[in-house]
């Protein structure tokens, strides 16, 4: 089952977001979402077996890389 999340501004997003808030914030497949935080300058971590990110780090990111 999946979760839904609906978002209306960045503050209203979680501390630490999952592969799947990447997808929807920019608008990419799944595929390239999990490409993209396996990238060595992507801001993600791994908890156990879960990809996790920091709102923080990945904003910072964005503005870093002009996407």
């Amino acid at each position: 089952m999946s979760k839904t999340r609906h978002t209306g501004s960045m503050d209203e997003l979680p501390l630490v977001l999952e592969v799947s808030d990447i997808q929807r914030i920019m608008g990419i497949s799944r595929t390239t979402a999990y490409e993209l935080v396996h990238r060595p300058d992507f801001p993600a971590f791994r908890s156990g077996r879960l990809i996790r990110i920091s709102r923080e780090a990945f904003f910072e990111w964005m503005a870093k890389n002009r996407i």
